[in-house]
């Protein structure tokens, strides 16, 4: 199955679902994310003569949150999820460093949302903290980070949660990993699930 084949299908089932659910205002919904995530160094690098190598890891993100809406503009978002991550290894440079950032880890912690409680069109921003476990390998020319170890991280996103009950959800998350010199950016969809 193609990747565009599959970004339909995921499409579709959202449309379809978001005509039987309920808006997310206030109560308890679960929340299931996939997307796309993306790790590279704190600092600007000069990789000499590598500078057209990639070197930021890129991978497959996923993410469950347990959503209490306590208010139409504010919940807390406790949450756990995965992102895995690799490098193009490029055979073709003889005799040089292979630059590498990425992180293979397993994510959970608290945040909290503020969101605009406008039908179809909800802007949001979260933000919190959390730990991540697994492994982490930051090596540019500045940095030589390659543990693996249980790390801090703070998480924030923006986004929309759109349709009709704005249970579809866009956005761009970040989570910052201070210890590892290094942050994973993450383009992501979502869907929550109301168990009220």
């Amino acid at each position: 199955m193609t990747l565009t084949l599959r970004w339909y299908i995921i499409l579709l089932f959202a449309i379809l679902l978001s005509s039987i659910t309920q808006a997310q205002t206030t109560g308890n919904f679960i929340k299931a994310s996939i997307g796309y995530g993306s790790s590279s160094s704190y600092y600007i690098e000069d990789y000499g003569s590598q500078d057209e190598v990639d070197v930021m890891g890129g991978g497959l993100y996923l993410q469950g949150e347990y959503i209490i809406g306590l208010k139409s503009w504010f919940s807390v978002r406790p949450y756990a999820g995965a992102i895995f991550e690799s490098v193009d290894k490029n055979q073709n440079i003889q005799n040089q460093p292979q630059y590498k950032v990425t992180t293979n880890a397993f994510l959970m912690g608290g945040k909290v949302r503020f969101c605009a409680p406008i039908p179809w069109v909800a802007p949001f921003i979260e933000g919190g903290i959390g730990t991540s476990m697994g492994k982490f390998e930051t090596f540019t020319p500045n940095v030589n980070f390659n543990k693996s170890t249980v790390l801090l991280h703070i998480p924030f996103s923006i986004g929309l949660a759109v349709g009709r009950h704005n249970n579809f959800e866009i956005g761009i998350s970040g989570y910052f990993h201070p210890a590892a010199k290094q942050s994973t950016g993450v383009f992501a969809i979502g869907y929550n699930f109301p168990l009220d």
